[in-house]
């Protein structure tokens, strides 16, 4: 029987490359972000490659339609075995340190971070009754590193880098995998920096599950992100 990938935040880069990758692997793809439209556009992409996909749209926003797409995506497939977690969360430029704000802060904490717990609560128990499942989080390289530019990205993404350690120290033993991998890179395609080329290394961890954490590139610093 065919698994089922969730990508929230899935986009016409990252996101369509991790969907492709896989489902070149035998997984159905449910897509969740904001716009229908360009979820289906996407969706009709993969089917002609000959991968099952579905868009549901949510915002990572509003509890109530993250809720509303993940349930529509166990009635449509059932089981949800992963979930991809990597929205472009927010409405502020990345701020460094002395200009953040209330506002700018609050802000991508409560769509990206917040959302990702959302996303937990949701797919989680049923994850937990079958004692099988993976979660995987992609953030930028600040949130491992303090890079003064991203602060306010830094504050949300270095919470959601905690609490997915805390998740894997709660749930290793239960059967269910929980991955972070932190981008050091700015995407461009047809370059070593190709979106196909992190999905590759997002199945690799999925795939083997002997760590939880990697970058991308591996031992990429503040110094060396490749532009």
């Amino acid at each position: 029987m065919k698994k089922t990938i969730a990508i929230v935040g899935a986009g016409a880069g990252l996101g369509l490359s991790i969907a492709r990758k896989f489902g070149q692997n035998g997984f159905r793809v449910a897509l969740i972000s904001r716009d229908q439209t360009k979820l289906d556009e996407l969706a009709a992409q993969l089917a002609a490659e000959n991968i099952e996909a579905v868009g549901f749209a949510a915002d990572v926003f509003y509890k109530e339609q993250l809720e509303a797409a993940l349930q529509a995506i166990k009635k449509r497939f059932g089981f949800i075995d992963v979930v991809e977690y990597s929205p472009t969360a927010g409405n502020y430029l990345p701020t460094p340190a002395w200009q953040i704000t209330d506002e700018n802060a609050l802000d991508i904490f409560s769509g990206f971070t917040l959302g990702a717990i959302r996303t937990v609560q949701s797919v989680l128990p049923d994850m937990l009754t079958k004692g099988t499942g993976a979660l995987l989080f992609t953030t930028a390289l600040t949130s491992i590193y303090s890079i003064q530019s991203t602060a306010n990205m830094g504050i949300a993404m270095s919470a959601l880098r905690n609490y997915a350690h805390n998740l894997h120290k709660d749930l290793a033993d239960k059967g269910i995998y929980v991955g972070h991998l932190a981008l050091g890179v700015y995407i461009k395609p047809g370059t070593q920096t190709d979106a196909s080329y992190i999905a590759d290394a997002w199945f690799d961890l999925y795939s083997k599950q002997n760590k939880m954490e990697e970058t991308f590139p591996v031992g990429v610093t503040p110094e060396s992100v490749i532009r």
